[in-house]
């Protein structure tokens, strides 16, 4: 099972992060040990200073595909949630400064949690769902996915040219405007439209 992610896939978090919008879909890949499921806490690494959240939505592939048509995608997910990218911003920093590779950063151990799903028949439109993160009841994050710079379709058409893809393997989307640092004791909430499906604690 692979968990493939998109960054920078949001103007306005592409600007708070001081990076040009993208020309073509930014991928990484996380490890299945970085999956937090059933709410369960998040704890936070010793080796990193600032842990900062980042919200997205998150696709669940259903069948097997490779150099999948933009038009034929949809038939390649059936269910979507709200998981959080998890990143060692200060880690990050370091090793884009050296010119190396950031990974380290975002695959450690838990640097996915992941809420639960809403099959996809549940939306009536895919280009219009609005999802938030909630830290100890404070709004800090809103997106929706009209403002996606590449759309799922376009997302799953791009990646499948790369990677075939399984059932099973999920689809971070990229996160919008508004990440920033998590510490012990906050309770993060995330609602994919008004249904809470991510609720967990930092410790």
């Amino acid at each position: 099972m692979k968990i493939i992610c998109i960054g920078l896939n949001y103007r306005k978090h592409a600007a708070e992060m001081n990076k040009p919008v993208p020309a073509e879909p930014m991928v990484f890949l996380k490890p299945d040990s970085a999956i937090l499921k059933k709410n369960k806490p998040f704890f936070i690494p010793d080796f990193s200073a600032d842990v900062q959240y980042e919200a997205e939505i998150v696709l669940r592939i259903s069948k097997l595909g490779k150099g999948i048509p933009a038009k034929y995608a949809e038939r390649y997910f059936d269910a979507l949630t709200v998981g959080i990218d998890f990143t060692a911003r200060d880690l990050q920093n370091k090793f884009s400064r050296a010119g190396h590779p950031w990974e380290l950063s975002k695959t450690f151990d838990g640097a996915a949690p992941l809420g639960n799903f809403i099959p996809k028949e549940k939306f009536t439109d895919l280009t219009n769902i609005n999802f938030t993160l909630d830290i100890n009841g404070v709004r800090k994050q809103t997106g929706n996915t009209s403002d996606l710079i590449f759309a799922f379709n376009d997302i799953i058409s791009y990646v499948s040219r790369y990677y075939t893809l399984k059932t099973g393997d999920l689809i971070f989307t990229g996160t919008p405007s508004g990440v920033g640092p998590v510490e012990k004791g906050d309770n993060l909430t995330a609602r994919l439209e008004d249904e809470i499906v991510l609720d967990f604690f930092a410790r």
